[in-house]
């Protein structure tokens, strides 16, 4: 056989390395292309109007945080961004309407401490929360602070731990509904102070706080927000806050563990995305979001109403929301609670 002349040999090699050249790129063009799909997305994220569903009551503390934080997203992510208020179920029908939602960013859930409660209040939903909402960041963590109307006795905790032991089942408490960190609050307190209190739901903080301002409820633990004004005009008592730490905005409060050793209750409030949200997505709106809790104007003004900014990663704000199911199912148990 004839061998090959040295040029064809050498022209055949070269075509092998060109051939095994263009297959290496094509490879790491695949390899890439999953990254670049994300990012496109996120580029072109959001195409349409923005939707932060909250279940609660216009005027209360999760829709007060989710106008200022949707008004910052609406800035930042050149969308209209809309708060939609779903109340009813303790939060589970707005959370139910997020989790059927489109996971493409353009639904989100206003998450809080019912969310993490109703996993163990409720034996049966639609939905398992940590499994289908995806955490995506949080937005603040606050102190409640136990209030009474100013007519009460007491003008103490200690003072109204006596009274209610002294009149077991005569002092109401009102709160936001069901399972909200309102109620949970009081029946920490409850089973931590020894005391008999009433619980009267409402569906919503606003009707709670006006009934207490009228004097048909005796007290409540409000989230700092829509009472803080009332606080500060004297048109409400504050005996104490529920956080380990006094509050900025009440710093002559105590706290109710300075008297209840071990109680602590924050009411704590975020953002989530039905599961399958993409990760680019997630990714954008915790930055947007967490630029928002730096930037010192909208730092401000959650300060002035009370509010902590609450800045965490999205995997850092799902560890906050297994470790608050988790804590809350030990109080739903051991009171005994129902949806009823």
């Amino acid at each position: 056989m004839r061998s090959s002349p040295p040029e064809a040999r050498f022209q055949g090699g070269t075509r092998v390395k060109l051939v095994r050249r263009r297959f290496l790129q094509l490879a790491a063009g695949a390899v890439a292309l999953p990254g670049l799909w994300r990012h496109a997305r996120a580029q072109a994220y959001p195409a349409r109007p923005v939707r932060i569903i909250c279940g609660f009551a216009a005027g209360g503390a999760p829709d007060i945080l989710a106008r200022l934080i949707g008004g910052w997203l609406a800035e930042r992510l050149g969308q209209t961004v809309v708060v939609e208020d779903r109340t009813g179920g303790g939060g589970n029908i707005a959370t139910e309407a997020v989790v059927q939602a489109a996971a493409d960013g353009h639904t989100l859930l206003l998450t809080s401490v019912g969310n993490a409660v109703n996993a163990t209040l409720y034996d049966k939903l639609n939905y398992n929360f940590l499994r289908d909402i995806v955490p995506v960041a949080g937005i603040s963590r606050e102190p409640l602070a136990m209030v009474v109307n100013p007519s009460f006795a007491a003008t103490t905790v200690p003072e109204f731990i006596a009274y209610a032991k002294a009149n077991p089942g005569k002092v109401n408490y009102g709160s936001a509904g069901i399972g909200s960190s309102l109620h949970m609050a009081g029946e920490l307190f409850k089973l931590m102070a020894g005391v008999d209190i009433v619980h009267i739901p409402y569906r919503g903080s606003p009707p709670a706080l006006t009934d207490l301002l009228g004097g048909q409820l005796q007290l409540m633990f409000s989230p700092l927000p829509p009472s803080i004004g009332y606080v500060k005009s004297g048109k409400l008592r504050a005996l104490a806050v529920t956080t380990a730490a006094r509050s900025q905005v009440l710093p002559d409060t105590p706290v109710i563990a300075d008297i209840v050793p071990g109680y602590e209750a924050s009411a704590w409030y975020g953002i989530g995305a039905p599961r399958g949200t993409p990760a680019a997505i997630v990714e954008r709106l915790n930055a947007e979001i967490n630029a928002g809790l730096a930037d010192p104007k909208l730092n401000a003004r959650l300060i002035e109403i009370g509010s902590v900014p609450f800045p965490l990663s999205a995997s850092e704000f799902g560890k906050h929301l297994a470790a608050e199911t988790e804590k809350w199912a030990k109080v739903v148990r051991t009171a005994h609670l129902t949806p009823q």
